[in-house]
């Protein structure tokens, strides 16, 4: 009989740094929450998706493309591009789509970093970041953020070094939803060195009321900035996940290299330019959200007075060490939320009746 090795310790086949990243966590299914708990439905407000469904026409488009889906897409994505130019006003060739904003920042680190190369962003800030620097061999310097939850860009400026090839800007910064001003941001970009690539990672930027946070996009001019923006959330794609990237003409085109081919499936390509000829319904939605988001802050301060101010689709609570308990109240009362292991909870903005649901959990669970 042949030796299968059962008894044998295993081959190391992936890399060992891997074992200490964490990965990645997306929000739990509602479906098999409600089953737990026997409910007829439960609510998710964890993924910081925008709750009203598709836009007009996506669907509809989304369909259209399918009849082909034995064809290859347009790997160039160049109806999309060519809007997505049109719409903010720059050359496409400034532009690359990805898979999500995520994807690309990924394929910008891959772009500029070699093994040992340094990127810094704040802590805590998106959970893929790190994920991101360590799979491109590149050393993640993490610099805490400041007492309001928010970006210390004095202390990541002071953090960059002669090896540091990227720096993240998470505007506003997910999950806490804090924004940088645009007189800091000035001085920081002033500060930063013109090799360094900035990425302003704009995710959210619909979600935006706060005139004094500037538009990421008004910096271009600045070769050294990125700027990342997704589909996923105001536009309602998160399904189809398709992002875009607005840069320098070669650093647009470095990323287009190393971009996995043919990520932008037909279908994204189709719905993302459906969604686009609906701007103005999108706005809508937005303020939606936004008047809701006022609400939701105003509620949840008088249980957590330190929740800051939120720029994007969800709000912060800082519960540090209470974080998981009380995310494991919420789901007791059929409520996901997503809580960070000893900083905090980021919630949703949902429907008025999916956060009132969300505010009854909380009293209960914090009073």
């Amino acid at each position: 009989m042949t030796d299968t090795g059962r008894n044998q310790p295993p081959l190391r086949l992936t890399r060992a740094d891997l074992d200490a990243l964490p990965a990645y966590v997306p929000g739990r299914s509602p479906a098999d929450l409600a089953r737990e708990l026997g409910l007829t439905e439960a609510i998710k407000l964890a993924s910081n998706e925008v709750p009203y469904g598709p836009l007009p026409g996506v669907v509809e488009a989304v369909a259209e493309a399918a009849a082909g889906v034995h064809r290859y897409p347009d790997m160039g994505v160049v109806a999309l591009r060519t809007a997505l130019a049109e719409r903010y006003g720059v050359d496409a060739d400034r532009i690359a789509t990805g898979c999500g904003s995520v994807a690309l920042a990924e394929h910008l680190v891959r772009a500029t970093c070699l093994p040992g190369d340094e990127v810094v962003y704040a802590w805590r800030s998106f959970e893929a970041y790190p994920i991101i620097a360590a799979t491109s061999g590149a050393t993640s310097v993490r610099v805490p953020n400041d007492t309001g939850h928010g970006h210390d860009l004095t202390a990541m400026a002071a953090a960059v070094t002669d090896r540091t090839r990227l720096v993240l800007v998470c505007n506003p910064n997910n999950p806490t939803g804090t924004a940088v001003h645009r007189a800091e941001l000035d001085r920081f970009l002033d500060t930063v060195p013109d090799d360094v690539l900035v990425v302003l990672d704009e995710a959210y930027r619909e979600f935006v009321t706060d005139p004094e946070v500037p538009d990421g996009l008004t910096y271009l001019d600045r070769p050294n900035v990125a700027v990342l923006r997704t589909l996923s959330k105001a536009w309602g794609l998160a399904g189809l996940r398709i992002g875009f990237l607005v840069a320098h003409p070669e650093v647009a085109a470095a990323v287009r290299k190393v971009v996995t081919p043919f990520s932008a499936s037909a279908a994204a390509q189709a719905g993302a330019l459906a969604a686009l000829a609906q701007a103005d319904e999108v706005r809508r939605r937005c303020d939606l959200v936004i008047a809701e988001r006022e609400r939701v802050t105003e509620a949840v301060r008088k249980l957590v007075p330190e929740a800051p101010a939120s720029q994007a689709n969800f709000v912060w609570l800082p519960l540090g060490d209470r974080s998981v308990e009380f995310g494991k109240a919420c789901e007791a009362r059929g409520v996901i939320v997503r809580p960070f292991a000893g900083d905090g909870v980021r919630v949703t903005i949902g429907t008025p009746a999916e956060n009132d649901a969300f505010l009854a959990a909380a009293e209960a669970a914090l009073s």
